[in-house]
């Protein structure tokens, strides 16, 4: 059930760059949850009251919190203000988006999971099971290929992911892009392990529901702490990341030109024209 959190995640946080996805969020959802599992009638009519509920609460209380932050941060380029310390709380409010959504779901979703049968738990679970072999898949090409092309393939990514939002970088900020780029650690492999814990957590308490009193509340807090499962040096790993990419960032922001300015504040603008759109 927490990759359920995870998957519509991704939906409510996502789809605020695309107003269909937003309007269609249930029918998505339902979409994608079929990958899953494959609920009975009686839990697809409390999975649908539930769904609703978070699609109001979505839109009644958490558009305003991505608008704020949207116009800060359109007033931190406008005014060149994207120091470290700004772009640093701007990562950080993104993630207290995450925080909040797994606090509202968790409770929800582990209480449906007590009625979940023993074919639908393996069926879960096996679904889970096959995105693994994929991740292992791609970290397995990941080790086949040379430490050049890799790094070739991650500068390649960094540079397309920041053009997408201010135009062609010139060589300076290409040069940038590369020299934090190679910093970077990989984790493909803590991200996998980091999966297994939690899944093989997950069977855990469901092997043991029928006789643990407090199944549901032993599987929001799994479902509501994932750090509690990520292995210290996986945690340290993300946070260096973290700090070279905001080191990154802070650093291209003093070096872009009033026409790559001009295309990230149009950028931010969509956006919020699209959240203004959604909480009507």
């Amino acid at each position: 059930m927490k990759k359920l959190i995870v998957l519509i995640g991704v939906l409510l946080l996502g789809a605020c760059s695309s107003k269909f996805a937003y309007n269609n969020l249930d029918w998505v959802v339902y979409w994608y949850l079929d990958d899953y599992i494959e609920l009975n009638d009686a839990q697809e009519k409390t999975f649908d009251r539930y769904l609703q509920g978070w699609l109001r609460w979505h839109k009644e209380q958490e558009l305003k919190q991505y608008h704020t932050q949207l116009t800060e941060l359109r007033s931190d380029i406008e005014q060149d203000n994207l120091s470290y310390d700004v772009i640093a709380q701007h990562v950080d409010t993104v993630g207290s988006h995450w925080d909040r959504l797994r606090v509202e779901l968790a409770p929800q979703l582990a209480e449906m999971a007590e009625t979940l049968s023993d074919d639908q738990i393996i069926m879960l679970f096996a679904a889970f099971e096959r995105e693994n072999k994929e991740e292992e898949e791609e970290l397995q090409e990941y080790a086949e290929r040379s430490s050049e092309e890799n790094m070739e393939r991650r500068i390649k990514r960094l540079v397309e992911n920041m053009e997408s939002r201010v135009g062609d970088l010139s060589d300076e900020q290409y040069d940038i892009v590369k020299s934090y780029g190679v910093q970077l650690q990989a984790t493909g492999q803590f991200w996998i392990d980091y999966r297994r814990n939690t899944q093989q957590a997950a069977r855990r308490l469901f092997a043991t529901r029928a006789t643990n009193p407090n199944f549901v509340e032993d599987l929001r807090s799994l479902m509501s702490q994932p750090d509690d499962y990520r292995d210290p040096q996986y945690k340290e790993a993300r946070e260096e990341n973290r700090h070279i990419w905001v080191t990154m960032v802070a650093t291209l922001a003093d070096t872009l030109s009033p026409k790559q300015r001009g295309e990230l504040i149009d950028n931010i603008d969509d956006v919020i024209e699209d959240v203004e759109g959604f909480m009507k």
